[in-house]
């Protein structure tokens, strides 16, 4: 196991009913930016429900956080946050709401110029201080609530970019599974797709003689395998929807990859395709991580055998033929959620290939993954393969 710091301070107030506990979070007398999307919150009841929980609170609203939240519309919130000299900002959301609000909480703070800085030039400036948040999630899928991690799209130039800090870790995050009732299907199999490949970006590496930390991923896979068809059959079964929620949140607080090499090749790729197709995160993961799990299959060989004989229950054949079914059931799995992974089901062909590789080489980028060896011809191969 290699050397790791491990930190989370995040408060999961978890279970059926735990918005009502809201005003007991949010720090007392805090001016508060409530921000969200697009506007399911009315639909579900979750708007009313933070409302009625914040009595007496300074409250500013601030909506329309887009999927994929971007650069323009959050610097548009910050320009509120300082006006109005807000002191707390609550995310009531998915993923995205919680990533856009954590580059507000940081960008509201930031001296050094364009906050643009911070994600475009991440070895350069480093995000140390941030407004607190908190977070009532709405949709599992991105770990956002329980993380220091946020992804912004600058819609302008059709970039899509990260940042961590621990500044940005939440105090608190709010999960009820019951939100899982009312979501849409495709947002259903796309929050399952998106964990499922979260654990994968931490696990399907190379063996470092990390026994408890491999188990915990292949048990979150597991556990996703097992429950995300079962939240799909019967939206209302609340243990389905808690264990699929838990898992999500479990899948990127940082406790898996403590210790382990971590890949994020996948991230990096399926980044360019939303950025310049607007193809759903989840759904560029599902595209990419065939590729790479093929085109590295030997790097990787240790850890795939393992992934298929442990998730996957594949024991017979040679090497090669348990990796090559281990890719196809992890394909399946995937495609049984209903969604496709080639690219050509997104209309997307070489073209696309030559833009996102071109600008990995403008950035300057040699490699990619955990021994950073994946280079951009092989991202093109990676791709081509995905056509």
């Amino acid at each position: 196991m290699q050397n790791f710091e491990f930190f989370n301070p995040v408060n999961i107030v978890f279970g059926q009913g735990q918005i009502k506990n809201l005003s007991t979070l949010v720090p007392s007398g805090s001016k508060i930016m409530l921000a969200y999307g697009g506007g399911s919150i009315f639909k579900n009841g979750i708007y009313n429900q933070v409302k009625a929980a914040l009595p007496g609170f300074d409250l500013i609203e601030f909506g329309g956080i887009e999927p994929n939240p971007r650069y323009e519309t959050l610097m548009k919130a910050v320009e509120i946050v300082k006006k109005e000299k807000i002191g707390f900002l609550l995310a009531v959301g998915g993923g995205s709401v919680l990533d856009g609000v954590k580059f507000i909480a940081a960008a509201s703070l930031w001296e050094g110029g364009d906050p643009w800085k911070f994600l475009a030039q991440r070895s350069k400036f480093t995000v140390t201080q941030a407004l607190p948040l908190g977070s009532v999630l709405t949709l599992p899928a991105t770990g956002s609530e329980m993380n220091g991690n946020s992804v912004v799209t600058r819609f302008s130039t059709r970039e899509k970019l990260s940042f961590y800090s621990k500044a940005v870790l939440p105090l608190f995050s709010i999960l009820d599974p019951t939100v899982v009732f009312s979501l849409p299907e495709k947002q259903v199999a796309n929050g399952v797709v998106d964990a499922f490949v979260h654990v994968i970006e931490q696990y399907l590496t190379y063996p470092v003689n990390s026994p408890i930390q491999d188990r915990f991923a292949e048990a979150i896979m597991l556990t996703l395998v097992e429950e995300g068809p079962k939240v799909l059959t019967n939206r209302t079964d609340y243990d389905a929807a808690a264990n699929f929620m838990w898992a999500a949140t479990m899948a990127l607080n940082g406790l898996i990859g403590a210790g382990v090499p971590q890949d994020w090749a996948t991230h990096t790729i399926g980044h360019e395709l939303t950025a310049f197709h607007n193809i759903d995160h989840a759904r560029t993961l599902a595209i990419v991580l065939p590729g790479i799990m093929q085109v590295k299959r030997e790097n990787k060989k240790e850890k795939l055998l393992q992934f298929g004989e442990r998730v996957w229950g594949i024991k017979t054949g040679t090497a090669d033929e348990r990796i090559d079914t281990t890719i196809h059931r992890t394909v399946e799995f995937f495609e049984s959620f209903g969604i496709p992974t080639k690219l050509s089901a997104y209309g997307v062909g070489n073209e696309s290939i030559t833009a996102i590789c071109d600008r990995f080489t403008q950035r300057g980028i040699q490699g990619i993954g955990e021994r950073g060896d994946l280079t951009i011809a092989e991202i093109d191969e990676v791709l081509t393969l995905q056509l």
